[in-house]
């Protein structure tokens, strides 16, 4: 079946396009862009008031399977995500058993498939994650991996790290580093400064991320690997980031929805929805995130999906662990924070949500609104204002720090390798 959406507001700022027209899509492709357009056998779709995007692509999810398929498995995740407007996402390998080896990589493709999702693997950086000796990743690319990464745990010994991240340039692989020095995190569960001192909780300094960051900068110079880091959350990791860039190396990062919309303030009712690693921070830090977006330093927006299940979260501050779910909410979130409250334009939120990371993992024609791409794109109505209810994921987790919330923007449709996925339910406000 063919689909022909019409009269829709098309933005796809990678082909400068931003206006009303028709697109008609059949067999898997955008067939054409125009306007007047008509086709037999087709679904047709009234774009009016509504605005066709560039699909989503997260950068930065947990499913958890294989190990963990009772808080999320790829089937479930990969529904979260489509709810959410995104059609590809790359997986984080701290699985359990890690995904360090073909095997691994393979089943989650083949999940993946059977879900009509595109998942790009990440590999691990180190055998099982353990940081002592780096894995196979020759063979990880050779069965599908994008990335390494031994996301959750930062490869502290340098000389392992220099290895790795040599081995990942020579073979093509991005290098993705959850940037915090493990021996000055310990025991910490919130941001380290006023709100951990008034609630009597172990704070989580900053520094953590920056002194990592900067270690991992100077051995991206030396070594020339591509790297990316993960979920920034702090002003100062941010400058060396900042800085690399204008010296020309080869550094991207990604920030999340909720390091750009809250602050550790937001933790003041021990609710464990607002537990996550890197943990909220200053509004300082939450201004420079959002600075970074606007003036480009600040590549992706990736949600750092992690889900947990009711029962793991609730329980004490300190015992809970660390992740929130973000697929079903980012683009609300970030299009009320950015878009509604700092004037960002759409056209930098679309860059950030679909353009930069499909130009990151080096994909042409996947995801954008053109005749010949694939038919990866996103329906979302502007105006719709709803509030954020748990009963309404997809995901089979709960632990998101919106609850309650009110958001603007909303996932309408979203059509992933050519398949129509309609969203109508949302708790809508006046």
């Amino acid at each position: 079946m063919n689909i022909l959406i019409k009269n829709v507001k098309a933005i796809d700022p990678r082909h400068k396009l931003n206006e009303v027209v028709d697109v008609l899509i059949a067999d898997g492709k955008i067939s054409k862009v125009g306007k007047g357009l008509a086709a037999a056998s087709t679904e047709t779709i009234d774009g009016t008031g509504k605005v066709l995007l560039p699909g989503f692509i997260d950068l930065h999810v947990h499913f958890r399977e294989p190990g963990g398929g009772h808080k999320e498995n790829v089937a479930s995740g990969s529904l979260a995500a489509l709810k959410g407007g995104f059609v590809g996402a790359v997986s984080m390998p701290n699985t359990t058993p890690a995904a360090d080896n073909a095997a691994i990589v393979e089943f989650i493709l083949k999940r993946a498939r059977e879900a009509n999702f595109n998942i790009f693997p990440c590999g691990t950086l180190s055998k099982a994650r353990e940081g002592k000796e780096i894995s196979s990743m020759l063979e990880l690319k050779n069965s599908g991996c994008v990335a390494v990464s031994d996301d959750g745990n930062y490869l502290r010994n340098p000389l392992v790290a220099r290895h790795a991240f040599e081995y990942a340039s020579q073979i093509g692989l991005i290098v993705m580093s959850h940037a915090e020095i493990p021996e000055l995190t310990k025991g910490g569960v919130i941001n380290e400064g006023f709100v951990s001192t008034k609630m009597g909780l172990k704070g989580m300094p900053g520094i953590a991320e920056i002194i990592a960051v900067t270690t991992d900068i100077e051995l991206a110079k030396m070594t020339g690997v591509r790297l990316h880091i993960s979920h920034l959350s702090t002003r100062g990791a941010l400058e060396k980031v900042r800085q690399a860039k204008s010296e020309g190396l080869p550094v991207t990062c990604e920030v999340t929805p909720h390091h750009l919309a809250l602050t550790d303030e937001a933790i003041t009712s021990y609710d464990t929805n607002f537990k996550m690693n890197p943990p909220l921070r200053s509004e300082d830090d939450r201004k420079a995130m959002i600075e970074g977006i606007k003036d480009g330093t600040i590549d992706v927006i990736a949600t750092d999906h992690a889900p947990h299940q009711i029962e793991e979260k609730d329980q004490e501050f300190e015992l809970a662990p660390f992740g929130v779910i973000g697929l079903e909410t980012a683009f609300a979130v970030s299009y009320t924070e950015l878009c509604r409250k700092e004037k960002v334009s759409l056209e930098t939120l679309v860059d950030r949500l679909a353009g930069r990371p499909a130009n990151l993992l080096g994909l042409n024609g996947f995801n954008e609104i053109k005749e010949g791409s694939q038919a990866n794109v996103t329906l979302v109505d502007l105006d719709k204002k709803w509030i954020v209810g748990p009963e309404e994921f997809l995901s089979k987790s709960r632990n998101s720090c919106f609850i309650g919330s009110e958001v603007q923007g909303y996932v309408a449709a979203t059509i992933c390798n050519g398949k129509l996925y309609s969203w109508t339910k949302a708790k809508a406000t006046k």
